[in-house]
């Protein structure tokens, strides 16, 4: 089993400290610390969760029970192959208006989750962390992380100053073709300098806006491949992480129509955009939307090949955290699912049966 969004977090962003030269130093200890938890300088969210993100039965208070604790709900519990850690509070950097900042933040993060939670465990892989608001040097750091074996994918929020398909974000797409990695788009981000989340403006619910944070994903999805993205990068994948599924096929058939009878505005297009998501975007299933009649959702399923094409990730321990032996999915699927699917996206994952845990 492989799951594709597992979040390993800190006790304190000051884990982050020996990682940083003495003047983001300094911004890190005396500077303002406006996040929820107040541990890492971000954003305020506008959208404030009742209960808490994290699930109510763990609550590590050291950097180790961050560890043991996944280790025995979620590794050992449910005979984990492979998990992929996708970060937590990092993956708000791209919030901050100051790149100088973001970027040394995001080295930060990714020399500390590589020292600190990629040694301990074989079946611990590693998302490299980015600041997308400055491509260039984002794709430095794409290329100065990538050759190590454990990072298997580039992370990024889905909230954006552009949609992740605009030429201007095209540097790090070029890195990531190097390097042979995919792109995960993984939802959150809304704060800071990344206005724009929602279409007709800002909900007033948490549960309201996270059931709508599904629209970024949209614009991502239509603008990777309006742009020819994985024309000029055939190698590369995108894969949206936690963004939902079930508006995937419905915006597919709206950019097929439109395409058809459009195609002049975007020449360097060879094909129907259908054809380049089902070979080049990937969902994980986290979370999957669980109808009354799980026949109507896998009907919905089948319209995108979801059985080759759909990841598990477990969202691991947020609140919503999805048990991977209670998912609403055909059994005949499961295997493609929860496995095979995966090891097709991710090149660096080790064969099936090397499983070899510490």
């Amino acid at each position: 089993m492989i799951d594709c969004d597992v979040h390993n977090d800190w006790s304190t962003a000051e884990v982050l400290l020996p990682y940083l030269d003495d003047y983001f130093r300094d911004f890190l200890i005396r500077g303002e610390k406006p996040g929820p938890r107040g541990t890492f300088p971000r954003a305020q969210r506008a959208w404030l969760h009742p209960e808490g993100f994290r699930r109510q039965d763990i609550n590590p208070v050291t950097q180790d029970d961050h560890y043991n604790l996944m280790k025995e709900h979620l590794l050992d519990k449910y005979d984990i192959d492979v998990a992929i850690l996708t970060g937590d509070e990092t993956l708000d950097i791209s919030t901050i208006a100051n790149r100088y900042y973001g970027n040394a933040l995001a080295s930060a993060y990714n020399n500390w989750v590589i020292d600190e939670w990629l040694s301990r465990d074989r079946r611990l892989k590693g998302s490299i962390v980015i600041y997308s608001p400055d491509p260039e040097n984002a794709a430095a750091e794409i290329r100065r992380v990538g050759e190590h074996p454990d990072m298997v994918q580039i992370i990024m929020s889905s909230g954006s100053i552009r949609p992740y398909g605009d030429p201007f974000y095209h540097p790090i797409w070029e890195a990531a073709s190097q390097m042979n990695l995919p792109i995960a788009v993984h939802l959150g981000g809304q704060a800071g300098i990344n206005t724009q989340t929602f279409s007709s403006g800002p909900p007033t619910f948490y549960w309201e806006a996270h059931a709508l944070l599904c629209q970024a994903g949209m614009s991502h999805v239509a603008s990777t491949i309006a742009h020819g993205v994985f024309e000029k990068w055939p190698n590369t994948y995108l894969i949206l992480t936690e963004c939902g599924v079930s508006w995937f096929p419905t915006v597919l058939w709206r950019l097929d129509n439109d395409y058809r009878a459009l195609r002049k505005e975007t020449p360097w297009l060879k094909r129907l955009p259908s054809e380049y998501a089902r070979d080049h975007i990937r969902l994980t299933t986290q979370p999957l939307e669980n109808p009354d009649n799980k026949q109507h959702l896998w009907n919905v399923l089948e319209t995108f090949d979801a059985k080759h094409t759909l990841l598990f990730s477990s969202d691991y321990p947020h609140w919503d955290f999805d048990d991977p032996t209670k998912i609403p999915i055909p059994a005949d699927w499961r295997e493609n699912i929860l496995d095979a699917n995966a090891r097709q996206v991710y090149s660096r994952l080790p064969a099936r049966d090397s499983k070899s845990h510490s």
